[in-house]
């Protein structure tokens, strides 16, 4: 059964609202929404108040308005951001509403511009948004990323397509990867999130030491944190609301420990960081912490990164997805993390999700580190798997078993 576009958009908003918000009776809920994206949200509103919803609202975004700011503001004014902005996150979320964000942007945005301007205004924002941040990080809130096409970024994934056909392209390509193409995609998400589940719960239940990526040029050892719980696909609230923050999701990830992350890493997918493109990022590790680091492309971007704070320089996830993922298999980059991320295993650099560690979201921030747990205002993805990559889990005692092999799930 083939579907029209109308219908698949309306699948897309039915998905984002159920399976990846689990919007419940007189939640609120906050849309964040590019403009170019405005039929999608507008979708995702009525989807919300379809399923009982007391108030939704939209908070638009502009790629054009945020270029005009780097470009011709004056030096020393990028300390400076717009609070209400992450007010209405935090009103949101503090009501024991739901957030939902429509991620799209020209991936080379920002490439062109000072980037000592975008790291200062990265800083302060990171810093104003904390308090919103630490309840994503703890799962305290039902909250969700999508993705949706806008001109630019279409032209850049399909360069020999016009510009509508890129963005018909584009929308397909989306539609594919979470199922919304699909007559049913509600059930199969159900499905895909209970074979997630199963995976995540037999690592969990390994309780390995280590993982050992060996393949390329990456020989790195990822120490695991005490007390590591694996994650992959839904998760519920403090209060027992299921919700999916990734859609697309592939992944099933945990906390590293902080300390015992040793070894070179090289990346095998670009990144896009803030609207610049770094390629080739090769890293170094030694007792947990980035001793060197490089890259082919952005390095400017990749070493201001690291650069952040102290906990930049340590890792916060590590993450398996199998190499014949969906969106792996599709042999496209997207130039998104949300589904680059899903067709490669990764490593994050900056802050670990709290429920990655039994106990984690309750016990101190203290407890938290002297388990492994590594702490940050920034939280980076970036691929490392390919049909190349071998994974071994390694005990306590030092004995190992194979967990991937090519790029692919042996256990």
């Amino acid at each position: 059964m083939t579907l029209s576009f109308d219908e698949k958009l309306r699948n897309y908003a039915r998905l984002a609202v159920q399976v990846g918000l689990g919007v419940q009776p007189g939640q609120r809920v906050l849309v964040q929404a590019p403009v170019d994206t405005a039929p999608l949200a507008r979708l995702i509103v009525r989807e919300a108040y379809a399923a009982g919803a007391s108030f939704a609202d939209v908070r638009w975004d502009d790629d054009d308005v945020q270029l005009a700011r780097f470009e011709l503001a004056p030096d020393g004014t990028f300390d400076t951001i717009s609070q209400w902005r992450v007010d209405a996150e935090l009103e949101v979320a503090n009501s024991g509403g739901a957030v939902i964000a429509i991620r799209a942007t020209d991936p080379n945005l920002l490439g062109g511009v000072d980037q000592a301007r975008v790291a200062a205004y990265q800083k302060a924002l990171a810093t104003y948004r904390r308090p919103y941040t630490q309840q994503v990080m703890t799962n305290r809130l039902n909250w969700n990323l999508i993705s949706a096409p806008i001109p630019a970024w279409a032209a850049l994934m399909y360069p020999d397509a016009s510009a509508e056909q890129a963005v018909a392209q584009q929308w397909d390509a989306i539609f594919a990867a979470t199922r919304a193409d699909q007559p049913d995609p509600v059930a199969l998400w159900k499905e895909h999130l209970a074979h997630l589940k199963r995976r995540r719960d037999l690592l969990t239940g390994k309780a390995y030491h280590a993982l050992h990526f060996r393949g390329g040029e990456t020989d790195l050892t990822v120490g695991l944190a005490d007390g590591h719980v694996w994650g992959g696909g839904a998760a519920d609230t403090p209060g027992g609301v299921t919700f999916t923050a990734n859609i697309p999701t592939e992944e099933v990830w945990t906390a590293p420990h902080r300390e015992r992350v040793d070894g070179v890493v090289v990346s095998t997918k670009p990144l896009s960081y803030q609207g610049v493109l770094i390629d080739g990022i090769r890293i170094e590790f030694a007792g947990g912490r980035i001793t060197s680091s490089s890259a082919r492309q952005g390095e400017e971007a990749l070493r201001r990164m690291i650069d952040s704070d102290e906990g930049s320089h340590r890792l916060g996830e590590v993450a398996l997805v199998p190499h014949s993922s969906p969106i792996s298999r599709s042999g496209l980059f997207f130039f998104n993390t949300l589904y680059d991320e899903n067709a490669a295993s990764h490593i994050a650099i900056g802050s670990a999700y709290r429920f990655n560690v039994a106990g984690g979201v309750e016990m101190s921030l203290e407890d938290f580190l002297a388990r492994g747990g590594n702490d940050s205002l920034t939280h980076v993805d970036w691929m490392i798997g390919s049909g190349e990559m071998d994974v071994d889990g390694v005990a306590k005692d030092g004995t190992r078993e194979a967990v991937m092999r090519a790029g692919e799930f042996v256990i």
